[in-house]
Formats: C-alpha cells, sequence, structure tokens
C-alpha cells in the first residue's frame, strides 16, 4: 500500500473543515432560529340558557268513564235498540225486557190501592160517628177508640199500597235496560230471546266513554326524587301541565294532554309512581289499552349549561372531562358532571362555569398545559343554543 502524499492529506484536512463548518453552521440555525408557532384551537364562551326538563313515560290509554250494562229485573230479552260500537247518549234505550208481567203488577197495585183508599172513606165516617156518639154516651169509650184506631191503620194501608205501586211502577220501567253513561258501546253478550236475571254477574254490553281518555303512565320513586332535587336548586322552576303522545307506530298525537294527578303511594312490587293525564279525543284515535309514550315538561332550568359532545371526552374510569383555556391561554382539563344528552349536547351540572372558554375543536393536537392559540368559534353555537332543544329523559 502507498503512503499518502502531503498534497492527498491536505485536500483531506479542507474537507473536514468544511464539515465542521457546516454543521456549527447548523447548530446555530436551530438554537437561535424563530419558535414554533402555537397551535390553534377552537373554542366557544360557556354562557347559561333557560331549558325544559322533560320525561317520557310509558302509559296505557283508559276509558274517561266506563260502564258494565247489567238488568235490575228478570225477564226475557225481547228487543236490542243499537248497533254494537255505535255512540249511545246517557238514557237511551238499549234493551227491552217483556213488559207483560210487570204491566200485570202495576195494575194489581193500583187495584190494591183504590181497595185501601175506599176503606180509608169508610173509616173515617165511622170514627167521626163514633166521636158524636162518644159526646151523648151513645157508644162505649173503648168503641169510638176502636174507630179511631181502624181510620189510622186505613190511612196507613194507603200509603203501604202507594209505594207497593211505585215499586211496581219502578220493575216497569226497568224492563227498558236504558244505558248509564255517555259513550261507544261494545259487544253484546245476548241476543232478542235470552232469558236475563236481576243485577246478574255477566254484563249486557259495556259502555266507554272516550272523549276526552285518560294515559296512565308511571315514573321510579328515584326518577321522582331526582327532580325534587332539580327543584331545590337555583334557577329551577316548576314546568308547564302540557303533555305530549307518541303513538305505538312512533308518530305524534295532534292533542296535547293536560295532567290531572300524580298517585299518592309507591306501588311496592314496581317502585314506581302511577302518573294520570287527560287528553282530548275527538277523532277517536285513541282507543283503551293502547301503548304511548307521553312526553311531560316537568321543570324548567332557567340557566342551565349545555356543553358540544365534541367537547367532553371520557377517561379511562368512565368520567366525562374536557379542555378549559386559562386566562393566559394554557390547557387545563375539568372532570365534569353530565346529567343526560340533548342532542348534540350535554347538560353540565358540574365542573363548568359561565365564561368558561371550552375548546372544541383540535383536541387532538394539544396537551395539559400547552399554550395554545385561541379562535372563538362560538357564534354558530349559540345560534344553535337559541334554539335548544328540550331535555328528555326516559322512564
Amino acid at each position: 500500500m502507498s503512503r499518502p502524499t502531503a498534497k492527498s492529506l491536505t485536500r483531506f484536512a479542507l474537507l473536514l473543515f468544511t464539515f465542521g463548518v457546516g454543521l456549527t453552521g447548523c447548530g446555530k440555525d436551530q438554537a437561535g432560529g424563530p419558535q414554533r408557532p402555537a397551535t390553534e384551537v377552537g373554542y366557544i364562551t360557556v354562557q347559561p340558557q333557560p331549558l325544559v326538563l322533560q320525561s317520557e313515560l310509558a302509559g296505557r290509554t283508559r276509558p274517561y268513564l266506563m260502564s258494565e250494562v247489567r238488568p235490575q229485573v228478570s225477564g226475557i230479552i225481547k228487543s236490542r235498540r243499537f248497533e254494537e260500537g255505535a255512540q249511545v247518549k246517557a238514557g237511551e234505550v238499549l234493551y227491552e225486557i217483556d213488559p207483560a208481567p210487570y204491566e200485570a203488577a202495576v195494575a194489581e197495585a193500583k187495584a190494591a190501592l183504590a181497595n185501601a183508599k175506599a176503606a180509608v172513606d169508610a173509616a173515617r165516617l165511622k170514627d167521626q160517628r163514633y166521636s158524636e156518639l162518644l159526646a151523648i154516651e151513645g157508644v162505649s169509650q173503648q168503641e169510638a177508640d176502636d174507630a179511631k184506631t181502624a181510620h189510622a191503620q186505613a190511612v196507613a194501608q194507603v200509603a203501604q199500597m202507594q209505594a207497593t205501586l211505585a215499586s211496581a211502577q219502578i220493575n216497569l220501567e226497568y224492563t227498558r235496560v236504558r244505558a248509564p253513561i255517555s259513550g261507544r258501546i261494545g259487544i253484546s253478550s245476548i241476543t232478542p230471546g235470552a232469558l236475563v236475571t236481576a243485577n246478574q254477574e255477566t254484563a249486557l254490553a259495556t259502555i266507554r266513554t272516550l272523549d276526552p281518555i285518560y294515559v296512565d303512565m308511571t315514573q321510579s320513586s328515584a326518577e321522582m326524587l331526582k327532580l325534587r332535587r332539580l327543584m331545590g336548586e337555583t334557577g329551577m322552576k316548576s314546568g308547564r301541565a302540557k303533555v305530549h303522545l307518541k303513538l305505538e307506530d312512533g308518530s305524534a298525537y295532534q292533542h296535547p294532554g293536560s295532567m290531572k294527578f300524580a298517585e299518592v303511594a309507591v306501588d311496592v312490587s314496581t317502585g314506581s309512581v302511577t302518573l294520570r293525564a287527560e287528553f282530548p279525543n275527538p277523532d277517536g284515535v285513541l282507543l283503551p289499552g293502547m301503548y304511548v309514550r307521553a312526553v311531560l315538561d316537568q321543570a324548567t332550568n332557567t340557566h342551565a349549561i349545555l356543553a358540544p359532545q365534541q367537547g367532553v371526552t371520557r377517561d379511562l374510569k368512565g368520567n366525562a372531562t374536557a379542555l378549559v383555556l386559562t386566562p393566559d391561554d394554557k390547557v387545563e382539563q375539568r372532570t365534569l358532571v353530565a346529567e343526560r344528552a340533548i342532542g348534540d349536547r350535554w347538560l353540565i351540572s358540574q365542573g363548568l362555569a359561565v365564561g368558561d372558554r371550552l375548546i372544541v375543536e383540535g383536541t387532538n393536537k394539544i396537551r395539559v398545559g400547552d399554550t395554545v392559540n385561541p379562535v372563538d368559534v362560538g357564534s354558530g353555537a349559540k345560534a344553535a343554543a337559541a334554539e335548544a332543544a328540550p331535555a328528555t329523559s326516559g322512564g
């Protein structure tokens, strides 16, 4: 191997020097050059707003009134006067029971009453005569007393016969079985020619008043206690009494209803409380026994804090968290209490305050403690907040 010459050594030294100068220059550029710009994030300013708290509860429709039609006298059904499923009015004749035996009973009672009245006249005249004779000692005191007693008994007999006649007339009237309430009548359980008995167990038909109609709902006692707790907080007030329905096919019932009452006891088997609402039903859409979902306004939070869902995440423990900006534009993490989802937002009860700047854009590019370049993107959020949807919870 040949030894390097002085010329080649000199060239190599120059190359090393040049490379070193280059490295030194790069180091100076890195150390003294401009800093990387702060990451840009979008935020909204937390503002309070009124929010109607709603509950969606399962319910069943119940007739406003219901009456089972039964005969009050025995006999053979002579005719039926209604169409099954038709609307009937209170007092309308539904069935006719053969009246012949009851007409005879009325005639008999009338004859007995006439006989009793005739006996009264005879007893009265005798009482008057004996009273006059007693004054001149034409009869004994005992005979006069007996005549007076006979007169009183004849008067009492008339009263008894009048009561018997009234009873016979009532029974005759009962041969016309009338509707006790107005409503829609169901299927008839008997046909003409059938024998019925007074106050029998089987109803002849059932009438239901369907306009208005009731909806019975159930709410857990835990939900009711939670609502009462919310009502005790600042900014909460009682909701309106209006109730809206969702039918079995998912469509909305067009007529709103109103709350009537809440049961005063908790069902020990289900741990729930029954609520009752009343709805107009002019078109007969609602029928007894239908399953419905009732949406009712229970309270209004006048200072609700709503956070967009893109600004709220969950940690490993499932707690809701959010990134907010400090006054010096640094990133800070907060733990929140998210009560419920309302559309694309969360109702926040703890962790955020009015005026906080909540980061909603760029959260995946920053870390806690970073200094960022904040950009207010809350104009669209404010417009959406002005049209806030009511908060609904399932029941």
